[in-house]
């Protein structure tokens, strides 16, 4: 810590100082709802408010105000003030510094729970205007190694509030981020909004190629292989969205949140050296998440490979993806109703499903419905070249070798 606090000093740093920072540790103080939605890289969420408590307080600040809010806010943390304090505690690893108690608190241990509540009381009785003048951010600038990071939505009085009580608890290291989540969700949209910067600003970036073919041809599977063989040349847009980018696309998957996806997106982006860039070709909305801008264009702009395969090797590809995992079934089998009704009763894929006859279904949803639709949508476009992906591993190895020509030096 830079220099000893006065009472009432909250050390706060700024985002760019966790950067360099290795000991650390990152609270996220927002309801799991929050946090879910999206979070810090490796932040650990301990709410101080759920996510129904956090309703009740919102819908208390539009209906009667701060004042109102805020009681209701302190009301909920002196109930579970223990329980916040000591799950604090559980995510700061053995050893780490942050856990270890100084002065009174090192005597008698981490205060009972009535101790914890009349701190609460005593730090929160002025009411809200009186705590957003005793808690005064005080600048440093690092993080204190090893140190425990605070934050909340914007780095107000939710993280402050529990930065103050666990500094008077005698822990150390701990700090709050200024800004909080929003402090990253601004460097996030700056970051894409700004890529690529190694090409001073081009967009497309140099270098950058975009894997096209029917459904099933394993696009997804020869990216894999080609990250494996060149690690960092690939970024996989359906893997950070958690979809497929079809109407089967969120079968055995998660999809995220569109926040979510922009991060995930910005730090593949942000950790690439200057190296050839590989995707997969998509539409600008890769299931409900929609592709930012500038990686938009940039893989409009892209040169274009297509993959091939022969059908049954589609088909087995297809039936791999949606069916290997026995708890994907019934999913699938609730999804092809959406299908089945942009292609007409007269395929008869439910049918089929229903009868069990699986490969005939997937060869008939390729014939009949996907290969239709790709190839509307890839009239007119003109190919780099041509790659068999029967085998994904010696289209990877292809690859390298087409790619590495387009990149002197890689």
């Amino acid at each position: 810590m830079e220099g000893p606090l006065d009472a009432g000093q909250v050390p706060m740093v700024g985002l760019g100082a966790l950067e360099n920072a290795e000991r650390l540790v990152i609270v996220d103080l927002r309801s799991p709802a929050e946090y879910a939605d999206d979070h810090l890289p490796g932040a650990v969420n301990v709410p101080l408010l759920d996510d129904d408590d956090r309703a009740v307080v919102g819908t208390l600040y539009h209906r009667e105000g701060r004042e109102a809010a805020f009681r209701e806010g302190r009301a909920v943390v002196l109930r579970r003030v223990a329980e916040l304090v000591g799950r604090i505690l559980e995510v700061v690893p053995d050893g780490h510094g942050c856990r270890d108690l100084t002065g009174a608190a090192a005597a008698t241990g981490v205060p009972s729970e009535e101790e914890l509540a009349r701190r609460v009381e005593e730090l929160t009785t002025g009411g809200l205007e009186a705590l957003e003048t005793e808690l005064v951010p005080y600048p440093v600038s690092r993080v204190p190694e090893p140190g425990l990071v605070l934050h909340c939505w914007r780095g107000g009085l939710r993280s402050r509030s529990v930065a103050a009580l666990l500094l008077s608890l005698g822990l150390e290291g701990v700090v709050v981020l200024e800004g909080g989540y929003r402090s990253w969700r601004r460097a996030v949209r700056a970051g894409l909004a700004s890529w690529p910067a190694r090409d001073q600003g081009s967009v497309p970036p140099t270098g950058t190629y975009v894997l096209r073919g029917l459904t099933g041809v394993g696009k997804t599977l020869v990216l894999r292989e080609l990250e494996g063989l060149r690690p960092g040349w690939t970024v996989d847009l359906e893997g950070l969205a958690g979809h497929r980018s079809s109407l089967l696309g969120m079968v055995g998957m998660v999809p995220v949140s569109q926040k979510n996806f922009e991060s995930a997106l910005w730090r593949c982006l942000a950790a690439r050296p200057a190296l050839p860039l590989v995707l997969e070709g998509e539409s600008r909305k890769v299931g409900d998440v929609e592709i930012p801008p500038r990686p938009w264009q940039a893989l409009c702009g892209a040169a274009n490979i297509l993959l091939e395969a022969p059908l049954e090797r589609r088909v087995e590809v297809l039936m791999e993806d949606y069916l290997a995992p026995a708890t994907d079934r019934d999913q699938l089998g609730r999804q092809l109703a959406a299908v089945a009704k942009r292609m007409g009763d007269s395929h008869g894929i439910v049918a089929l499903w229903e009868a069990g006859e699986v490969q005939e279904m997937v060869r008939r949803l390729l014939t009949d419905y996907y290969d239709p639709l790709y190839g509307r949508g890839e009239q007119g476009r003109e190919y780099l070249a041509v790659v068999d992906a029967t085998d994904p591993v010696a289209a990877a190895e292809e690859l390298v070798t087409l790619v590495g020509v387009g990149c002197p030096g890689h």
